[in-house]
């Protein structure tokens, strides 16, 4: 630490072209801050399913498989089973493809299970008793500016009905509202009745997409799921219990490899750093030739020169990278609240700070490591005379 005021003499020596630097560096530890709580989201949300008091049972096969609607009263005698409800991916588009939001046939039931949005119990009458009802959440009303009574078409991209029109048009008889300000994401979806689009699809009639199962005891989760999962055990029509969380983890993968994409996003973006900041260091060093030869002539030795190159390097990338972690962290904070559970988002904690750490000093030893090698070899005689 002795020699710190040197290297950071030398660090901003050019002061545009370490700024320039360090804001790439930021940039590009805050993309990985970004990109590494989606991946650790994913990468956790599967395994167990200990400590949630909702599970969702789905095709074991896939998501797109429907299940037999017979299985709700054998998972509803399941102990430890609170109450159980079952929906359908609907699919609908608003006007626009450009408008698509998350809409779901549900149960009656379905929203008792979550307690968490607040729904009057007048428009949850309205939503048991009208055969066209639907319900929205205060995020999505708001966007189209939608109020009580009003009539939503959605054009259907994957159920027509059995008169082959693809146009479902939907009473809106309530607006529900997150209790939690911090779970405000999840009010972008609307739901209708289950009743309605089985009789009026022209499949799945008598099918559901997957059963929601609230639970009495949280702590029996791993239990009772392992259970719901016997009950089709051998069929053709076998279940896959997991959490809520792990849930809309496995839907998304089915579209991508989400740890693939991230790995070869960043591959690409610490690639063009090391590209970047070794230009860098290459170019201060060859600018403070002489001036290594000074530091040797006074009796620095090699090993000495060759730690100041390396601890400039280091601390460059440590520098732009700590604050683009820091910025990451706080940008990821807002999308949590912003979204809720509708995205997948882990903190930026202690293993993505570490697994940061890691890449700053690593990457900041590679594109160091040839400048502090040309210095350490330098010749004092050749850098004093320009050679």
């Amino acid at each position: 630490m002795k020699y710190f005021h040197l290297i950071w003499s030398a660090l901003f020596r050019r002061k545009t072209r370490t700024v320039f630097t360090l804001l790439s560096v930021l940039a590009a530890f805050l993309l990985f801050g970004l990109l590494d709580s989606v991946r650790t989201a994913f990468a956790n949300a599967g395994g167990s399913v200990a400590g949630v008091d909702r599970l969702i049972t789905v095709s074991k096969v896939s998501f797109t498989m429907a299940l037999p609607k017979s299985l709700l009263p054998r998972i509803e005698a399941v102990p430890g089973i609170a109450q159980v409800s079952y929906a359908n991916w609907f699919g609908g588009i608003y006007q626009d493809p450009k408008n698509f939001f998350p809409n779901e046939a549900v149960a009656e039931n379905f929203l008792d299970l979550y307690p968490e949005w607040s729904l009057s119990d007048a428009e949850r009458t309205a939503f048991k008793g009208t055969r066209t009802g639907a319900v929205v959440g205060a995020t999505l009303a708001r966007k189209f500016n939608w109020k009580l009574g009003d009539k939503i078409p959605l054009q259907a991209t994957i159920f027509p009905q059995k008169d082959g029109s693809n146009t479902w048009t939907f009473d809106l008889v309530g607006i529900f509202h997150a209790k939690d300000p911090k779970l405000e994401g999840q009010e972008n979806v609307l739901f209708f009745n289950w009743s309605y689009f089985d009789e009026a699809s022209r499949f799945r009639n008598g099918s559901v997409g997957w059963y929601a199962t609230k639970l009495s005891d949280r702590g029996r989760a791993d239990q009772v799921a392992q259970a719901i999962d016997r009950l089709s055990a051998d069929s053709d029509h076998e279940t896959k219990t997991q959490s809520e969380q792990a849930f809309t983890a496995a839907l998304v993968s089915q579209f991508a490899d989400i740890g693939l994409i991230v790995g070869a996003i960043m591959g690409a973006v610490f690639f063009t750093l090391v590209l970047l900041t070794g230009n860098t260091m290459a170019q201060a060093v060859r600018e403070r030739v002489p001036e290594l030869a000074v530091l040797k002539t006074i009796g620095f030795s090699n090993k000495s020169v060759l730690g100041l190159v390396l601890s400039e390097s280091v601390l460059l990338l440590v520098l732009g990278g700590v604050i683009g972690l820091a910025v990451a962290g706080v940008v990821v904070g807002i999308v949590r609240v912003k979204l809720g559970a509708t995205v997948p988002l882990a903190r930026v904690g202690g293993p993505i700070w570490l697994r940061g750490l890691a890449l700053m000093v690593v990457i900041g030893f590679i594109v160091g490591v040839l400048p502090a090698i040309r210095g350490m070899r330098l010749r004092i005689v050749d850098a004093l005379s320009g050679r």
